[in-house]
């Protein structure tokens, strides 16, 4: 396995290239958002790596570097088609969404994970850990989860008491705590068995 990610993949593929990658498809509460960026190979900002092993504040500042020298589309499924399709395809949903966004249309995507989005609008490759194995898609992991945790960290000034802007929505047990006493809100993924444990149980 490699120890950081490189432009293998990239210089492999048909050009022009995009990453796509996903966050958000565990929490129980907001959406699952998706990006996809084509990265300029003259001009790929130092320090890439997967989402996860990056801390907040390098986070940001690759998510300015990226946005400045690359092309990216963000997108994003709601609460309610997460609940309507699942989260699967829900996540595939925001893939789609990502890709066609993109100012530069892509004629190939590398895709994080194992499965590749139905309908996608060029040809794909998925790749296994591809966050810590292509600079795309580890370009397209930041850009999700920066988007995402500062979408939480919005609603969470709306909806106090949740801990969403340091728990991004996951079942934490200042999650847990949250909605025993405050009860579920619209941002909540009422498909989700906790979720839908409390509804049934009349916690509202």
């Amino acid at each position: 396995m490699k120890t950081a990610p490189d432009f293998e993949f990239e210089t492999a593929s048909p050009q022009p290239v995009c990453g796509i990658d996903e966050v958000g498809r565990g929490p129980w509460a907001g959406p699952v958002t998706a990006a996809a960026v084509i990265l300029d190979p003259s001009n790929i900002p130092a320090g890439l790596n997967d989402s996860k092993k990056l801390t907040a504040a390098r986070r940001e500042a690759l998510f300015t570097e990226i946005m400045a020298t690359a092309t990216v589309s963000i997108a994003s499924a709601s609460v309610q088609e997460i609940d309507q399709i699942n989260i699967l395809q829900a996540t595939f949903l925001a893939m789609r969404r990502a890709v066609e966004g993109l100012e530069t249309v892509p004629i190939f995507a590398l895709v994080d994970g194992s499965k590749i989005p139905p309908g996608l609008p060029c040809k794909a490759q998925a790749v296994v850990k591809g966050d810590a194995r292509s600079l795309s898609i580890a370009a397209a992991s930041i850009v999700a989860k920066v988007t995402r945790d500062r979408l939480m960290c919005d609603l969470s000034a709306t909806f106090p008491g949740y801990g969403w802007e340091t728990n991004m929505g996951y079942g934490t047990k200042a999650h847990q705590a949250g909605l025993a006493k405050l009860g579920v809100t619209p941002h909540h993924r009422v498909s989700f068995k906790p979720i839908h444990k409390i509804l049934c149980q009349g916690i509202t």
